[in-house]
This record gives structure tokens, C-alpha cells and sequence, in this order.
């Protein structure tokens, strides 16, 4: 007797081709690289050891199946950062960090930085510290009040330059494009390309902010982002 065939959906498909994607070596380590970290490409070709060219041709695959997104910098127009979408998280290892310290950079010191390091400690209970490369004068009143609606404690110490801290910490994370690039950190730094919210000064940009750093930071921990 004829079986009926079975008629294979949109998702399957597409679902099929990212686990083809993800059967390729190299493809699999740039989306480890990429679940800790957004990368520009210049930067994956150095810790994946490929030429541009090849590089190139794994990036467009990942961008092809929906796991991977390049955007421009908010910083160098020029540059390009790639960055893994959230939703596939799930498919990367844990992060297995012994990091209990943190520090957060930002080019002011007002915002983004801040907002990571108040959530650093809320959901790690660990310390953390933020400054900036060109701090501002105050924290944002706008990075404030979403603190203050997500009950966050801000730092009361206000922003500070990246020279005054003579600490040290486990885990240094950039989340801002213009100070990672100012900066040129070695790769044992993370960065986070976070969109300003100071320039689009608006409850949702806050909003928007804070509740992508509380994903990275909740990925990165091994948690699961609220």
C-alpha cells in the first residue's frame, strides 16, 4: 500500500539548511566567536585564521539562513561589525567563564555602560565597574530612569575615564562601537555593539538598550534573558 507523501513546510526547510550551515567546522567556531561577542570581519579573519576572500563566503552562508546580521558602525561608517542572532543562542556552548568581575566602556560613561555594570551585579551578584573614554559630566538622566523602572542600582560614583581605574577584572566588555575602535583592544575583550540611546534620547531607546545588554549579559552567564 502507498504511504501519502508528507508535505515538508517552509520552517523545516530552513530549519534544515541552518543545521547544513552549521555542519561546516569553521562555520561552527565563527558562530561560537559570535555568541560571546559581535566581531568585525577583519577581526574573525585573524582568530579563525582564513583569508578575506573565504571568510567572506562563510559570513554570506550564515546571513543566507538567517543566523547572522552585519551592520554598519555607529562609529567608523566604514566598519562593519557581524553579530549572531539572539533567538539562536541556544545553539552555541555555555560560556564556561570563570569571570566574577567586570568592567563596561563606553565613549561617555553615561549610559550604556552603566546600565551593563548595574546589571552585571543584578544578575551575577558579582561586581562590576563602567567608565568611559570621553566621559560626560553626569549619567544620562535618561539611563536613570530606565534603571529605575527595570529597579537597578546606578553606580554612584558618575562617569569616570577608563585611565582612572587601577583595578583590574576578569572580563573587560566594550559597548560602544567608537571606543572599541578608539581603543583597538586586544581579542581578549568582548564587545557588544549596543546602539546609542543617548542619541536618539528616548524612554524606548533606554528601554531598548538596557534589554539587550540584560540578553548578552544572560547569554553570556548561562541564564535565560526575561
Amino acid at each position: 500500500m502507498a504511504m501519502d507523501a508528507v508535505a515538508i513546510d517552509e520552517d523545516v526547510v530552513m530549519r534544515a539548511e541552518r543545521f547544513a550551515a552549521l555542519g561546516e567546522p569553521v562555520r561552527l567556531a565563527i558562530v561560537d566567536e559570535l555568541s560571546r561577542s559581535d566581531r568585525a570581519p577583519i577581526e574573525l579573519q585573524a582568530i579563525v585564521d582564513l583569508p578575506s576572500n573565504l571568510l567572506a563566503h562563510h559570513l554570506d552562508v550564515l546571513e543566507r539562513v538567517g543566523l547572522i546580521s552585519r551592520h554598519r558602525s555607529s562609529g567608523d561608517g566604514r566598519r562593519r561589525y557581524v553579530h549572531l542572532e539572539p533567538a539562536f543562542a541556544a545553539l552555541t556552548p555555555a560560556q564556561l567563564t570563570n569571570a566574577t568581575s567586570a568592567l563596561f566602556v563606553c565613549t561617555r560613561n553615561s549610559a550604556r555602560s552603566q546600565l551593563a555594570a548595574a546589571l552585571w551585579t543584578a544578575r551575577t551578584g558579582q561586581p562590576a565597574l563602567s567608565a568611559g573614554t570621553h566621559p560626560a559630566g553626569r549619567i544620562h538622566p535618561g539611563a536613570v530612569q530606565a534603571a529605575r523602572r527595570a529597579h537597578l542600582t546606578l553606580a554612584d560614583t558618575g562617569p569616570r575615564h577608563l585611565d582612572q581605574l587601577a583595578a583590574t577584572t576578569d572580563l573587560v566588555v566594550t559597548v560602544c562601537d567608537r571606543a572599541h575602535e578608539e581603543l583597538e583592544p586586544p581579542a581578549s575583550w568582548l564587545h557588544w555593539s549596543i546602539p546609542d540611546p543617548v542619541a536618539v534620547n528616548t524612554k524606548a531607546a533606554f528601554d531598548d538598550a538596557l534589554h539587550e545588554i540584560d540578553q548578552r549579559i544572560t547569554t553570556f552567564v548561562g541564564g535565560v534573558a526575561s
